[in-house]
């Protein structure tokens, strides 16, 4: 059995401070404030002791308070749609960068797809006073964040705009991508493709899915209803769809699948055919270059760094009427938008 007997108390949650610290030293407490800003005045002798009570107790100085008294806390949030997406990834690195490069920490979270969620995790951000927040939107409804903005928390959203309020947004181009992409497919003789995508709410889903509509239209092609299928971007609800395509009357030849997510359960259940079927997938995925999966890809990355670079401008006083950024996106073909259609 362990010997707990001799064992130090332990106070999970407080911390010693510069109370503590002068008391253990035998000084004043402006003496420790000083010796821990780096400020003149002290004794190589005094700040001896003072640098020894503070190792002996564990002692952090309190970033948070100093910075609060001058008015900005060196924090930024990030909300993200989950966390497990691969292609927040990225993103949120080039954020964090960026932040780091301005002295700030990056706080993150995940708001799930759940509006509320996201309501939640961005005002408890405010709550604990970070000087900017970068959203990546769940909801449609951002009124809420409008005394938080008005009280001068920077706010940019990402990849999709906010709901019925003006604020700075960086977006990929979905509709143009969409459009290349289904463009593609068409140009190697396909005529029936199917567009397999996420909820219909979603911005960056209505954007893709009026892409392929306008690509369609374009080559005076029909879209039938049977051929569109939005939706949760589960295994189970994609893999319905694309079968259901495929095993129809008039089954389709090509699919465009609207995100990472969807590429990825076409994917399987593409391998299972006896024939190889077109795709094209917005979003690249892993290993995507050595499966041969031809994508429409964004820069997800160039998506955080431009939205954190904004922020911060708005943060050293840029002003002005809130913008809208669209980056363009990436046709890489890479072999299964290539694949022809059967012979008639």
């Amino acid at each position: 059995m362990a010997d707990t007997a001799h064992r130090p108390e332990h106070r999970y949650g407080n911390r010693p401070t510069m109370k503590d610290v002068a008391a253990k030293a035998g000084v004043g407490l402006k003496t420790v404030s000083r010796v821990v800003n780096g400020e003149p005045g002290v004794t190589a002798d005094t700040e001896r002791r003072v640098q020894e009570a503070i190792e002996v107790l564990g002692f952090r100085r309190n970033d948070s308070a100093r910075v609060l008294r001058k008015g900005r806390t060196a924090t930024v949030g990030l909300v993200l749609e989950d966390l497990a997406d691969p292609f927040y990834g990225p993103l949120s690195r080039a954020v964090e960068e960026v932040a780091r490069a301005h002295g700030a920490l990056l706080i993150n979270g995940s708001s799930a797809e759940d509006p509320d969620r996201e309501q939640e995790l961005a005002l408890a951000l405010c709550a604990r006073r970070v000087d900017g927040l970068i959203v990546i939107p769940a909801g449609d409804d951002h009124r809420y964040l409008e005394p938080e903005i008005r009280a001068g928390v920077a706010t940019v959203f990402v990849d999709r705009p906010a709901g019925r309020i003006e604020a700075d947004a960086v977006l990929s181009d979905s509709f143009g991508g969409a459009r290349e992409g289904t463009a593609h497919l068409i140009a190697h003789g396909h005529r029936r493709i199917g567009f397999v995508g996420d909820r219909p709410r979603i911005h960056t889903a209505a954007e893709r899915l009026r892409g392929y509509r306008a690509a369609m239209e374009d080559a005076g092609l029909p879209v039938r209803e049977e051929w569109v299928s939005l939706g949760p971007t589960d295994p189970e609800r994609v893999d319905a769809a694309v079968r259901g395509m495929l095993s129809a009357p008039e089954p389709v030849t090509a699919l465009f699948a609207g995100n990472n997510r969807v590429t990825v359960t076409a994917v399987r259940a593409l391998a299972a055919r006896p024939r190889p079927v077109a795709l094209v997938g917005f979003d690249d995925i892993e290993l995507a270059d050595l499966l041969g999966i031809t994508v429409v890809a964004q820069d997800a990355a160039a998506l955080g760094r431009t939205a954190a670079e904004r922020l911060f401008r708005r943060l050293d006083g840029a002003d002005g009427a809130p913008e809208r950024v669209v980056l363009g996106t990436a046709l890489l073909a890479r072999g299964s938008g290539e694949i022809a259609p059967p012979a008639a």
